[in-house]
């Protein structure tokens, strides 16, 4: 099972200019469509007198959500150039914008898509792409009396503890790599008065 995926670790900037037009890409890392909003916003208010804010972006590891926008562009000579980008880098959890400053010549449809591919390019090899590992966490519940094979289990397949409680009932938090969970799970199952909650993927 592959747990590895692919995104950008800084924020990057990427330019392309043709005929008296400037394209001023920005590429910007973010976890869901909330942050996406927002860095768009912030674009959008810094570079306010760029006649286009055309832009796409990707969140999941296998880029379950994506949206693709030409803010007034031809149809498909913006967004879609760049999100295009975006799975030929095969990259995630990002957002890019580019912001057109118009020159006062049309570029025509064939002209747009390279000019916005181009200043994405730019932006993308400007950043830090980085691989990171799809991470599982769960909560382990038990009582005292089962302590030992809990502990056994987490330090023998060394597992990142990530909280712990110790009362009338323990438990203890720990981060699993997704390759790894099932495996892990069925050791857990395999103990008495012992319950595993999954907490979150990431």
């Amino acid at each position: 099972m592959n747990d590895i995926y692919k995104t950008i670790k800084n924020n990057a900037q990427g330019i392309y200019k043709d005929k008296g037009s400037k394209f001023i890409a920005f590429a910007i890392p973010v976890e869901n469509e909330d942050q996406a909003k927002r860095h768009l916003d912030k674009i959008k208010k810094k570079h306010h007198s760029a006649r286009h804010h055309c832009y796409a972006w990707a969140i999941g590891t296998k880029r379950e959500h994506y949206r693709i926008n030409d803010d007034g562009e031809p149809s498909g000579t913006a967004g879609k150039p760049i999100y295009g980008l975006i799975l030929s880098y095969d990259i995630t959890n990002l957002i890019i914008v580019v912001a057109r400053y118009f020159g006062g010549i049309k570029l025509g449809k064939g002209g747009l898509i390279n000019a916005y591919r181009n200043a994405a390019t730019d932006a993308l090899n400007n950043a830090n792409i980085i691989n990171r590992t799809i991470m599982k966490a769960y909560r382990v519940h038990f009582d005292y009396s089962s302590m030992n094979k809990v502990m056994r289990i987490l330090k023998g397949n060394d597992l990142v503890q990530i909280n712990r409680r110790f009362e009338l009932d323990c438990n203890i938090s720990f981060e699993v790599r997704k390759k790894d969970a099932y495996r892990i799970v069925e050791l857990f199952k395999t103990l008495e008065n012992v319950n595993l909650e999954h907490l979150y993927t990431k």
